[in-house]
């Protein structure tokens, strides 16, 4: 096989899935406010990008300038370059977007970002009155030349740098913005004239350096490594301390970490961009400039301002699951049924019911559970504080390692660990990304359990903007399996083999190939042959080669990839038997799903982990069978409306571009996300009748007995 016919390049493929996420905001279907908030998306997944990715190749660039990625056989050098061009093509189609939104919002709904130049004179009044009044006595400027060393600059922090006039040396003057102020200063009409804090500063730095003559000026904000490892720091087990406390050293390193990107309003002269790039150790292909803001973070703060419904999507709850019986114990419905939630579309209070539950219940003897993010307000941390202070025996695992989660969950162990929970944070070198959750019930006559599985995390907020799946089941095979992956934690080991989890790193990669395999043989037989997969990113070679093998033996093989796909998808003899979606929608789709096998013989899991190297043979991920027929049809439709979506989907083109499906003529409109919800509605709405009907019976039997018995009496 010519293999790099086959292969995109991770960091590439990225890149054109944040082209996705920008296409949103161009999209004029989308309403305004939204597409905003898409802009915004689309930049703070660029900061991330450029935080953990770029840093990681300039780390690897470092260290080795020769080595190679495994696919398209690039160097971390060839791959910068790459990415420093594509991003230059993308940031003026940011500027041009965001130039477009702002035209529409003031001609239809009178939102204006106002500039010094366009300003009323009454708005100036007030601007210089605001100025003196309220910044300037707030304001820390920095005088920068031979005599003063250049000062640290925040992380994503916006400052203004002028070049001060100066006969001897290069001399710099910084001003951060005002923290204590807010970024957004309204001019009136109700907050719908507007003008940022670093424009203001920016107009007024010749008078804050007024003993200066101010040769020009610019507004800088600038993006630091964030590539952190736990590795960089010799922790001996002998030693006094513990693995959080390494963790609180790397987090507070990673603040002081060398900038990988500098981003400018506008250029400066050549002697001042030269001693910035020097000061900051950056090259020209680092720098970007932008007439856009620098941070897209305020646009939210337009949504109490313009206080039109059309400006926002249309607002949608999640619903109490049709298959979940609300004043009946949830233990013993799952005792009764599995249980599937699928989120947004269906309520975690569900999930939370289960847990809180479970921290009263007088026969539960043990909850163990891996967390890898959770909420700032978090239930589920409550319901486990409550199960340990009510004597349960409570093991929690906590990812100290989940990337800008680790402060939260550090502060997360140690609150568990007050409550009275054994916390655990697992192997040496190996994250714990697994969504897993294992209670264990003593009665009089047995041990029973009841497992969760989930492909998104324990956290009640990203369960409204995130579509995940969450299997709740009293299987004992499924729960004596779970079991072993909680001891194995415990105990620092991996899991080596399992009988119904797929758990990785030992025993995930290597029985997915096994089930492409089985369908390949199919194929080979003439049998017809399916695989569906819905997930995150795929870039395990050994996947991708596979999955290939099998588009080549005629295997059907339906792939949903939001995001990184390093598989190339329609190239004639190759993979030509393929299909490659990419959903970005109004939700955020994460819930992951395999499907081996035509419907009528199908094995379908739902998991955590992605097919990445990093989930498959580096990380503790859990994939969960399907054994309950109603959910196994359920998912194999669900599968189906999402791939068969037709109005938020991309298809992968054979030269690894994406376009944007449109209906057919004739064909309706399937916006897969909307249609699950308005599916979840439907089926609260059935319940909700069928309960008021049950209640009309009971209510109309209770009149009726009310009239015979006064007929008895009268009698």
């Amino acid at each position: 096989m010519a293999e790099p016919q086959i292969f995109d390049n991770r960091e590439l493929s990225w890149l054109k899935f944040n082209e996705r996420v920008l296409e949103e905001a161009q999209d004029s279907k989308v309403p305004l406010l939204e597409r905003l908030s898409f802009i915004s998306i689309f930049q703070t997944n660029l900061d991330e990008f450029f935080m953990v990715r770029v840093g990681s190749l300039y780390d690897q660039m470092l260290i080795d300038k020769d080595a190679r990625e495994n696919k398209t056989n690039m160097t971390a050098k060839q791959q910068l370059s790459k990415i420093f061009e594509r991003v230059k093509q993308l940031e003026p189609i940011k500027d041009v977007t965001y130039k477009k939104i702002m035209e529409e919002l003031e001609s239809l709904h009178g939102l204006k970002h106002i500039s010094f130049k366009n300003a009323t004179p009454d708005e100036l009044k007030y601007l210089d009155a605001y100025f003196h009044h309220e910044v300037r006595p707030l304001v820390s400027p920095l005088i920068i030349d031979k005599r003063h060393p250049f000062p640290f600059l925040n992380n994503k922090q916006i400052y203004t740098i002028v070049h001060l006039d100066s006969k001897s040396s290069v001399k710099i003057g910084i001003v951060p913005n005002v923290s204590a102020l807010k970024r957004v200063i309204s001019l009136g009409n109700g907050g719908k004239r507007f003008i940022l804090l670093e424009d203001v500063l920016l107009h007024y730095a010749d008078e804050i350096f007024e003993n200066y003559k101010v040769l020009d000026k610019t507004i800088i904000r600038i993006t630091r490594n964030a590539d952190i490892n736990e590795n960089e720091i010799q922790f001996d087990d002998d030693e006094d301390g513990t693995f959080r406390d390494v963790m609180e050293i790397l987090v507070k390193k990673r603040k002081k970490l060398s900038p990988i990107r500098l981003q400018l309003a506008n250029s400066l002269n050549p002697v001042a961009f030269d001693y910035l790039c020097k000061m900051l150790e950056l090259s020209e292909n680092q720098i970007f400039f932008t007439k856009a803001p620098l941070d897209f973070s305020f646009v939210y703060s337009f949504n109490d301002v313009l206080k039109d419904k059309s400006l926002v999507f249309n607002r949608l709850v999640p619903q109490t699951s049709s298959s979940v019986t609300r004043r009946t114990s949830m233990i013993n419905q799952i005792k009764q049924k599995d249980l599937l939630l699928s989120y947004p579309y269906e309520s975690i209070k569900s999930f939370i019911r289960l847990l809180t539950e479970a921290s009263f219940d007088d026969s539960v003897v043990s909850i163990k559970i891996t967390l890898y993010r959770v909420a700032k307000h978090s239930q589920i941390i409550d319901a486990l504080v409550n199960a340990a202070e009510n004597g349960k025996n409570v093991l929690v695992l906590v990812e100290l390692r989940a990337r800008f989660d680790e402060e939260n969950n550090i502060g997360w162990s140690k609150r568990l660990e007050s409550a009275g929970c054994t916390v655990i944070y697992g192997p040496k070198n190996i994250k714990v990304h697994s969504k897993l959750l294992l209670i264990t019930r003593k009665t009089k006559d047995s041990t029973e359990y009841i497992t969760q599985v989930g492909t998104g995390n324990y956290n009640e907020k990203t369960s409204t903007l995130y579509t995940d799946l969450s299997l709740m089941t009293a299987n004992v095979e499924i729960a004596l399996n779970a079991l072993d992956v909680f001891n194995s934690l415990s105990l620092g080991h991996l899991v080596e083999s399992s009988k119904h989890l797929l758990v990785a790193p030992n025993c995930l990669q290597n029985n997915v190939i096994d089930m492409i395999d089985h369908e390949i043989q199919l194929a080979n037989q003439g049998e017809p042959a399916y695989i569906g997969i819905k997930i995150n990113s795929l870039s395990d070679k050994k996947i991708i080669l596979k999955l290939a093998e099998a588009s080549q033996a005629g295997v059907k093989v339906d792939l949903v990839v939001r995001g990184i796909c390093c598989l190339i998808s329609g190239i004639k003899g190759l993979t030509d038997n393929i299909t490659i979606h990419s959903i970005v929608g109004r939700y955020l789709e994460h819930s992951r799903i395999y499907i081996f096998g035509t419907h009528e013989r199908c094995k379908i899991y739902i998991s955590s982990a992605d097919y990445m190297t990093r989930n498959t043979v580096r990380r503790v991920e859990v994939a969960v069978p399907i054994y309950d027929s109603d959910i196994k049809e359920r998912l194999w439709n669900m599968f189906q409306t999402i791939f068969n979506d037709n109005v938020k989907t991309r298809v992968q083109l054979p030269d690894g571009t994406y376009k944007k499906i449109k209906p057919k003529k004739g064909e309706v409109p399937l916006d897969s996300q909307v249609y699950l919800f308005n599916q979840a509605y439907e089926n609260a709405r059935i319940v909700q009748e069928q309960h008021d009907a049950k209640a009309l019976d009971s209510q109309s039997f209770k009149n009726d007995n009310n009239f015979f018995n006064m007929f008895l009496k009268q009698d």
